[in-house]
């Protein structure tokens, strides 16, 4: 089994999630006893959010690195960013280790192809939804993507921050996600990708119509195929 290399922290449910997730995996692979061989390195949220505010982006990326280079050393065969928001950096701080990185983004891409489909939906943060980073890595696969109309970014952005980072799930904030979910189809999508782990603990394929893409999720399932391959 190789040894998963994990920069969480941001926000540190979302970290918990991943590792979670990783354990669980192993253990209904497995059987027994069995458990992921992980090394995490957990960033200041509250450092990196107000980096990213300031678009401070090499400062973050340098972050990241040091951190990267840190579970290396430890022992790492591959790197996670167990986050959306800040893959921005991915190629730089895959840049600074000599072991390869699982880009989100890639994951997601042959989830969704793998379905036959060709258009998504985005739903993440406001910085995520509205710049074209992630799109783009999605779109390098063929895919098209949508993203909800601006006037939601806000109300989701707040559903993330001051709920779901925090362990708060609500369901009123649930029917709302629903909704703009129901709005991405309208829009063309096909399926709608989570782009926000945080976002699994509040909507799940039971609530609704289209296909959903769960980030973290589908994350921890590529890493797995690569450390028990």
């Amino acid at each position: 089994m190789q040894t998963i290399g994990i920069i969480g922290g941001m926000g540190w449910e979302s970290s918990l999630h991943y590792y979670e997730q990783l354990n669980r995996g192993v253990e209904d692979r497995l059987g027994g006893l069995h458990s992921a061989r992980t090394v995490m390195s957990s960033v200041e949220f509250a450092e990196v959010s107000a980096l990213q505010a300031e678009e401070r982006w090499d400062e973050i990326a340098e972050i990241l690195a040091r951190s990267a280079r840190g579970v290396e050393a430890a022992g790492a065969d591959f790197l996670l960013l167990a986050t959306t928001a800040f893959h921005r950096v991915a190629d730089q701080v895959a840049d600074a280790v000599d072991i390869p990185l699982l880009h989100l983004a890639d994951v997601l891409a042959a989830s969704i192809e793998e379905k036959g489909l060709t258009t998504v939906g985005l739903l993440g943060t406001s910085f995520t939804m509205g710049r074209q980073f992630f799109s783009d890595r999605l779109g390098s696969h063929g895919l098209k993507v949508v993203v909800p109309h601006p006037e939601r970014h806000a109300d989701l952005n707040r559903i993330i921050y001051d709920e779901l980072v925090h362990g708060h799930v609500v369901n009123a904030s649930r029917k709302r996600v629903v909704s703009v979910i129901d709005e991405l189809w309208d829009a063309g999508a096909q399926g709608v990708v989570l782009g926000c782990a945080e976002l699994e603990m509040l909507v799940h394929q039971a609530d609704a119509e289209l296909p959903l893409f769960g980030s973290s999720a589908l994350h921890v399932a590529a890493a797995l195929d690569r450390a028990l391959a």
